[in-house]
């Protein structure tokens, strides 16, 4: 475990704390996961600089044509955020399912992206969104794609003793979008997923004009099936296209063999399963928005 316990009041001096620990530092909010490593002996660093505080880091907010979601966020508040379950509903499902309601009380969603695991709910959420994360240094700041900070199973390509992802970003689904997310576990709660699917589905006169699908853990991480995006587009929403979908993602997805999760021929065809029911809600929600919206329209004034 840290010896040493340091609470930072802004973004630069949680950064300058860092550099004054000469690399024996690192960052901690929630903390559900960076606890049990250091308590493992996974976690070497003999310090901890507490971010917790920092006015405003908590912020879900939408300028700019994007949302964003500050660093110290949790999985409770996104998933209860108006704003997210109005204009990006598939984060807002992922962050409820994750751990129990004291872990999303707690845990950030900013921490799931910072770990790196390919089975992370609100991670594969947010490759469905095309999101963009903040990367942080005492030099200056920059916006990345979510993707580049994944190297491999657990393995971020940051370096926590000198940067910190300060915000995510995406942008809302626009009208004519609708989005669900579908979990595959052993339990409803305190279990890590056999497999999780997020799509986000456009339609424009009947047809997938955009599609985007994420699937998890079917990689080293967070895995866009992108044979069945590009199968999709253009295609009518109908049940055919979308069942040739779930045949591409499961085609291409890669799971292992598991202990814990179940064989590679089981979860191959869970996948298929999975992407066909997160794309038929997806539509749907599209159509029960046009149904209304439509209603709406025929009552008199």
């Amino acid at each position: 475990m840290w010896d040493t316990y340091l609470v930072a009041s802004s973004v630069g001096d949680a950064l300058r704390k860092l550099a004054d620990l000469g690399g024996e530092g690192r960052i901690i909010a929630g903390g559900t996961d960076l606890v049990l490593q250091s308590q493992r002996g996974q976690c070497p660093s003999r310090a901890m600089v507490d971010v917790t505080r920092i006015p405003g880091l908590d912020q879900i907010a939408e300028r700019d044509g994007y949302i964003h979601v500050g660093a110290t966020a949790t999985h409770a508040q996104v998933a209860a955020s108006p704003l997210i379950r109005a204009r990006a509903g598939v984060l807002a499902r992922a962050c409820g399912s994750v751990g129990s309601p004291q872990i999303r009380n707690v845990a950030t969603l900013v921490g799931n992206v910072v770990n790196a695991l390919p089975a992370a709910d609100g991670a594969v959420a947010l490759f469905a969104l095309d999101a963009q994360v903040r990367v942080t240094t005492l030099e200056g700041q920059e916006w990345l794609p979510i993707a580049d900070l994944y190297e491999t199973v657990g393995v971020c390509t940051i370096d926590p003793c000198v940067q910190m992802v300060t915000a995510l970003r995406f942008h809302p689904l626009p009208p004519g979008t609708g989005s669900d997310f579908q979990r595959l576990a052993r339990r409803r709660a305190l279990v890590l997923p056999i497999l999780n699917v997020a799509a986000v589905a456009s339609l424009r006169d009947g047809a997938f004009a955009d599609v985007r699908i994420a699937v998890g853990p079917v990689a080293p991480t967070p895995f866009r099936a992108a044979a069945a995006e590009q199968a999709l587009r253009g295609q009518p929403a109908g049940e055919a296209q979308i069942a040739r979908a779930g045949q591409l993602a499961a085609a291409a997805a890669q799971p292992r063999s598991s202990v814990l999760r179940g064989s590679r021929a089981y979860r191959t065809a869970m996948v298929d399963v999975l992407v066909r029911r997160a794309l038929s809600q997806a539509v749907a929600a599209v159509d029960r928005v046009a149904d209304v919206g439509a209603a709406l329209r025929g009552r008199p004034a």
